[in-house]
C-alpha cells in the first residue's frame, strides 16, 4: 500500500450525514477529523467538525434541505479548513440485498442495483445513493467504495436466513438480512485470535440488534428483512405479530405511510414511555415516571430474551460483548440485562460494570462479559484502502 492515503468514511442518511477522515500509511489508520451534518430536511441544520483530539474545527448553522446539500456543505468546509486532499471515499450502505455480499468499488452498474434495493430500506437507501452521486458529481475521478451493513450476515445458515414463507418469496429476496454488520465485523476483527467459539455481540444504540457468532462466522441475528425487526429499539418496535399489522390496516384505517411512521418513528422506547427514545433520559426519569420505567424494563427484558435465544442457537455461550452507544455507556442497562442470566454462567462484577471496564464479568463467571467500543468508520476505511490501494 502506498503511504499517506487519505480516506473519507461517510454515512449519508435521510436526516444526518456522519463522517470520519483517516490517513492510512503502512496499514496504520490515523484519524484526522470527524463530524456530521445534522437535521437534514428540517429546520436548524448544523455542521460540526472536530479533530482527532476533539477540538472543534467548525460549527455552523446551515439549511440542509436534502442529503446532497449536506454532502456539498461538508466538502465546502473541508476545503475552507484546508483538510488533506482525498484519495478515496468509503460509504456505509445499509442494504446490499441478496447479491452484494462484500464491499465493492462503486460503478454505474452498482448504483443502478442499489436503486433497485430502495424498497428494501426506503428510509435509508435514498440518502446513501444520493451521497455517492453527490461526491461523484463534485469529484468524478475520486474512487468510491460501498460497504454493506448486511454483508457480514451473508454467511449464516439458510435455516437462519429464511422466513417460514413460500419458496417464491425467498427467491424474490425476502429473507433475514441482519444489520449492524460493519460493527460486528469490527468487533470480530478486534478480537483476532481471541475470538471465542460461541459469541454473542449486542450492538445497542438507537437502532439495536444482536449477532450470534460461531467459530468466528455469522450464525444468526435478531434483525430481519429491515432494521425495524428484532427486539425493541429507540423508536422501532422490533418483531410484531403480523396480525397486528393486518388489524391496523383492516380495522383502524392505517395505510402504508402511517404504518411506516408507526414502526420506524413512533414505537419502541419512545412509544412505550411517551417521553423519549433516549435511554439516559428514561433512566433518569424512571424513579418518578412509571411509563419510563416500563420502557426500560421491557427493553432489558427483550434483550435478555434475545440473548437466551441466540445462546440456544449456539449451543451455549462463551462470551457476551456489549457495544454501541447504549452498550458501551449504559451500565444500568447492562446490569439489568445480565440479571437472570446465571443459567448461562453469567455473573457481573458491579464495580467493573459501573466503571465501564473492558471485562465486567466477575472472576467466578463462567461466561466472560465484555464492553468493547465499536468503530464502523475504521472498518469502512480498511475496506476502502484494501479495494482501492492494494
Amino acid at each position: 500500500m502506498q503511504a499517506g492515503h487519505v480516506i473519507l468514511c461517510i454515512n449519508v442518511g435521510s436526516s444526518s450525514c456522519k463522517f470520519a477522515l483517516y490517513s492510512v500509511a503502512g496499514g496504520v489508520e490515523s484519524l484526522i477529523a470527524e463530524g456530521a451534518a445534522d437535521r437534514i430536511g428540517s429546520s436548524g441544520g448544523k455542521i460540526r467538525i472536530h479533530d482527532a483530539n476533539g477540538r472543534s474545527l467548525a460549527e455552523s448553522d446551515r439549511e440542509l434541505k436534502r442529503p446532497k446539500v449536506a454532502v456539498d456543505a461538508l466538502f465546502d468546509e473541508f476545503e475552507r479548513l484546508k483538510l488533506p486532499r482525498l484519495d478515496a471515499v468509503g460509504h456505509r450502505i445499509v442494504h446490499g440485498g441478496p447479491h452484494h455480499v462484500a464491499p465493492e468499488v462503486v460503478t454505474p452498474a452498482l448504483i443502478d442495483d442499489l436503486k433497485k434495493l430502495i424498497p428494501f430500506a426506503p428510509l435509508h437507501m435514498p440518502g446513501g445513493i444520493e451521497g455517492i452521486e453527490a461526491i461523484a458529481a463534485r469529484h468524478p475521478k475520486l474512487p468510491q467504495v460501498a460497504c454493506f451493513d448486511t454483508a457480514f450476515h451473508r454467511g449464516m445458515p439458510e435455516r437462519a436466513e429464511r422466513f417460514p414463507l413460500p419458496r417464491e418469496l425467498w427467491d424474490a429476496g425476502i429473507r433475514r438480512y441482519g444489520f449492524h454488520g460493519i460493527s460486528y465485523e469490527y468487533i470480530v476483527q478486534a478480537l483476532g485470535a481471541d475470538v471465542p467459539a460461541r459469541l454473542i455481540i449486542a450492538h445497542l444504540g438507537n437502532g439495536a440488534s444482536m449477532a450470534a457468532v460461531l467459530n468466528g462466522r455469522p450464525h444468526d441475528t435478531t434483525m430481519g428483512f429491515t432494521p425495524a425487526g428484532g427486539f425493541m429499539m429507540g423508536t422501532r418496535p422490533g418483531d410484531l405479530d403480523p396480525g397486528v399489522i393486518l388489524y391496523l390496516l383492516e380495522e383502524k384505517g392505517y395505510d402504508a405511510a402511517r404504518l411506516s411512521e408507526l414502526v420506524n418513528q413512533k414505537s419502541g422506547l419512545l412509544g412505550v414511555s411517551g417521553l423519549s427514545s433516549d435511554v439516559k433520559t428514561l433512566l433518569d426519569a424512571r424513579a418518578t415516571n412509571p411509563d419510563a420505567a416500563m420502557a426500560i424494563e421491557m427493553f432489558c427484558y427483550q434483550i435478555r430474551k434475545a440473548i437466551g435465544a441466540l445462546a440456544a442457537a449456539l449451543g451455549g455461550l462463551d462470551t457476551l460483548i456489549f457495544t454501541g452507544g447504549i452498550g458501551e455507556h449504559a451500565a444500568a442497562v447492562r446490569g439489568e440485562v445480565c440479571d437472570g442470566l446465571a443459567y448461562l454462567g453469567i455473573a457481573i462484577d458491579r464495580a467493573r460494570n459501573d466503571a465501564n471496564q473492558d471485562t465486567i464479568s466477575s472472576a467466578a463467571s463462567k461466561c466472560r462479559v465484555r464492553v468493547i467500543a465499536t468503530n464502523e468508520n475504521l472498518m469502512v476505511a480498511r475496506h476502502t484502502a484494501r479495494l482501492v490501494f492494494v
